[in-house]
């Protein structure tokens, strides 16, 4: 039979509780037990005035991110509505029905402000590592680094060729923020002086951003999200955002290295990447740490004509020279020279080369240097670097490497597939900083969750 028609009517006292509302299964339970936001009010109390009407709790704030973060709502707008309507963000935040959601314009004067000037977010991930640490998901044995491009809040309508812009004639008094922070970035390794080649484009609106077709599609203004993490259970143990530049993002990784060194004690015996991080440079850094790279090196020295290639040739370290494959000699030096060409190149480089007359009667000639009269061979500064990075290449350690190099490519895809983090929202290199550690915390404490779900309680009739 048709029952009767629903119609609200109002009690004169209700009997509620969010605790008893909220599913016990919920993903916010089991976040909620990873959360320590204990030290946040002691490391902003420098930052706040002793008069004045009292402030918003900080702790708030930061709650309402991490669900904003978590469950992928990218405006603050949006996310004071879902917070006044949804119980369990309510609870999560520690509100009750009575309280008053904070207004959306909160986050920005704050995050402008003091949670920047105190490095807040990044305080609240290094908290989060920790917790993963204590929790044993990371043993800093194995490590891997990459970068992704993130898509900045900028349009190629609004920007100026590089023929065009001039840094200098900007007055950093009537500029926008994201422009006086793109003026103070220009020394850094990061972003201004991570490459000397000047962008095709740049915006009006973020200059720090970088202009890069790298997806192989429709070019567009981007910043780099790095991670580091640990390949144990693929935490996120450093985040550092860049210029969308090889330079930059290869930089990232001494910074990043010595980072989670300093601050948890970390030092990996192996670290994991791709091709775009095997140069010299970095390979001899990181030997220099005793840390041995697992990464294919970036070697363009290979040649497509069939004729010999330098790994041909057998590097006698204890002569400082070359062996061809025919037994002849290519040293560096044979007696001093005027022309300075034929010394050292001031580049980091060091040419080898063999004797004219021997070339030219060497039967192999055309398999060595049909087009030359002589073979020359250059060798880098970390060219011993480069061969440590190519014999564990060989092994089989490496080849398991290069299956746990995807844990760090699969947080990629969840960071812009779940999260929702597939272009950014604020401006700017501090912008960018905030919203790829506030992300990187929420990936963190998902991971928590996952792996330790709150225990199920049986509810009360």
């Amino acid at each position: 039979m048709l029952g009767p028609r629903q119609e609200a009517q109002s009690s004169l006292f209700y009997e509620f509780s969010l605790e008893n509302h909220v599913p016990q299964d919920h993903l916010l339970r089991s976040i909620d037990r990873f959360v320590d936001l204990s030290s946040i009010r002691v490391h902003l109390a420098d930052f706040y005035s002793h008069t004045g009407r009292p402030s918003v709790d900080p702790e708030l704030l930061i709650r309402m991110l991490l669900v904003g973060y978590c469950f992928g709502i990218r405006s603050e707008r949006r996310l004071c509505e879902e917070v006044h309507l949804n119980l369990a963000y309510r609870w999560f935040c520690r509100l009750d029905l009575t309280d008053r959601i904070p207004d959306h314009s909160t986050f920005s004067k704050n995050r402008h402000g003091r949670f920047r000037e105190s490095e807040l977010l990044r305080h609240l991930f290094e908290t989060t590592v920790a917790r993963c640490i204590e929790e044993g998901l990371v043993s800093g044995q194995r490590m891997a680094i990459d970068a992704s491009l993130i898509e900045a809040d900028a349009n190629k309508q609004n920007s100026t060729p590089k023929e065009e812009w001039d840094a200098s004639t900007i007055d950093p008094e009537d500029a926008p923020r994201a422009v006086r922070e793109y003026l103070d970035t220009l020394d850094e390794a990061a972003f201004g002086a991570a490459s000397e080649v000047q962008p095709k484009f740049t915006s009006h609106s973020d200059p720090a951003s970088q202009w890069t077709a790298a997806r192989k599609g429709p070019a567009f203004f981007s910043y780099s999200d790095n991670y580091l993490i640990d390949t144990d259970h693929g935490v996120i143990v450093d985040v550092e955002g860049t210029r969308s530049i090889r330079q930059a993002e290869v930089g990232s990784t001494k910074t990043m290295l010595d980072r989670v060194k300093a601050k948890f004690d970390l030092n990996p015996e192996r670290l994991i990447a791709d091709t775009a991080y095997g140069t010299g440079p970095l390979l001899g850094w990181l030997v220099d740490r005793n840390i041995a790279p697992h990464i294919p090196v970036f070697d363009k020295s290979g040649r497509n004509d069939g004729t010999w290639t330098r790994a041909d040739f057998e590097w006698d370290a204890e002569n400082d020279q070359y062996i061809c494959p025919e037994g002849q000699e290519l040293k560096q030096f044979r007696r001093n020279y005027s022309d300075p060409n034929r010394g050292p190149t001031g580049k980091g480089t060091a040419r080898y080369r063999a004797l004219k007359d021997v070339c030219q009667a060497c039967p192999s000639k055309a398999k060595c240097c049909p087009n030359a009269d002589a073979r020359k061979i250059t060798r880098e500064e970390h060219e011993d670097a480069r061969q440590v990075a190519r014999e564990i290449a060989k092994t089989r350690q490496y080849d398991i490497s290069m299956k746990l190099r995807k844990k760090v490519e699969m947080l990629f895809a969840h960071l812009k597939r779940i999260l929702g983090l597939g272009r950014l929202r604020l401006r700017g290199p501090c912008g960018a900083n905030d919203e790829f550690l506030l992300a990187a915390t929420a990936q963190n404490l998902r991971k928590l969750a996952k792996k330790f779900p709150a225990p199920q309680q049986t509810r009360k009739a």
